[in-house]
């Protein structure tokens, strides 16, 4: 793992974060993405005494500042091994009636929009060297629709949908491609769903969710399979949840 080199989108918080943890204990050199510099700045200071780091600052919304920001890359960091999709958002819990058109912006572009422009800037040094790994983080709504969820669940189910296209694409080059897709994960989801509401705190109270580097070991035990094993498609609940709507409390 030493010699590989992985980019991490949304690497501020959550999953990201811990992913970009979990990758420097096993020497993995990294380029994380995402967009506030300082977080990014800290982060790197962090694990610099594991590996290399590089920090790109952008948003993935935006296409051109996406692929200038790959391309500005520096020879030794440009060689993208590992590609992990995992920057995205949810906005709202609403009926389709009284939803923000706003909200379904945000979550498309991010969701949808952000893992085709940062895997459409990646993917052709992979083909050229015929080799990479691509995992983007799914959801547990991109396998099922829940009350509300109607246009944050969409964008998951697009997420499943472009991994399984990118990987019959990918496929004659011997690249993987797979998906990661975890139910609830204690981040700061919630308080980006709602805005600041007071219910945004009792999402993850009365039982044990899962927690980002339960994902980011999930990742690196994906990432680190021989050549031959590409773990296509992931699904991981806390024990408390048995599907989107039923959750035991205490």
């Amino acid at each position: 793992m030493k010699t590989k080199i992985a980019l991490i989108t949304g690497a501020t918080s959550g999953i990201g974060r811990s992913t970009a943890h979990e990758f420097a204990k096993h020497h993995i050199k990294l380029v994380l993405c995402g967009r506030r510099q300082d977080r990014l700045d800290t982060i790197k200071k962090a694990l610099e005494k594991d590996t290399d780091v590089f920090t790109l600052n952008f948003d993935v919304r935006d296409k051109k500042a996406t692929e200038d920001a790959i391309n500005s890359l520096p020879e030794e960091f440009s060689n993208i091994d590992i590609l992990i999709n995992n920057a995205g958002n949810a906005h709202g819990l609403d009926t389709i009636q009284e939803g923000s058109t706003d909200d379904w912006d945000a979550m498309m572009d991010i969701n949808v929009k952000g893992v085709l422009y940062v895997s459409h800037a990646i993917i052709p040094k992979m083909i050229a060297r015929k080799s990479g790994h691509i995992i983007n983080i799914g959801s547990s709504a991109g396998k099922e629709v829940y009350p509300k969820g109607n246009v944050y669940c969409a964008s998951k189910h697009a997420v499943l949908a472009i991994t399984e296209g990118m990987r019959i694409d990918m496929n004659p080059y011997g690249i993987k491609v797979g998906a990661v897709n975890p139910g609830l994960v204690e981040t700061e989801f919630s308080k980006v769903r709602f805005k600041g509401d007071p219910k945004a705190d009792s999402v993850y109270k009365g039982y044990q969710a899962l927690q980002p580097q339960d994902i980011a070991e999930i990742i690196y035990f994906v990432i680190s399979r021989p050549y031959h094993v590409n773990i296509a498609d992931l699904l991981v609940f806390p024990t408390a949840q048995a599907n989107s709507t039923i959750l035991k409390k205490d």
